[in-house]
């Protein structure tokens, strides 16, 4: 059984934010192009420390498909056409719990890349 489970999952086509609460009160309102980001598929995070693969251009991605998997995770489909990323409850919890510092990393990142996002334009 998950540490911290979901009580409220609402998606913000919109708004392009995915809001969650969780059990213990903990609630995150987390966009659509940072879930993308830190997908956690091969695709994205490689097959081990240091394979991470940098995504270009996410800025306006968007979720227009959520499926259950079992009552532990979450498959996000993207309108880019990424879903192969299993999200489990951890997962979303560590993602909403440590934003602030994955998003800054994220941002250095491009910028290391010599990428712009576009929202620091």
């Amino acid at each position: 059984m998950p540490k911290h489970v979901p009580t409220e999952l609402n998606l913000h086509q919109h708004s392009r934010v995915l809001e969650l609460t969780f059990d213990d009160g903990a609630r995150f309102e987390l966009p659509c192009e940072y879930l993308r980001v830190f997908s956690p598929s091969a695709e994205v995070m490689g097959h081990g420390p240091g394979q991470e693969v940098l995504q270009l251009g996410k800025e306006d991605v968007n979720i227009a498909q959520i499926t259950p998997v079992g009552n532990y995770a979450v498959v996000l489909h993207f309108d880019d056409e990424h879903n192969t990323g299993i999200y489990s409850w951890e997962y979303l919890y560590s993602l909403g719990i440590n934003y602030e510092q994955n998003w800054q990393s994220y941002l250095n990142r491009l910028e290391a890349a010599g990428h712009t996002h576009k929202a620091t334009n």
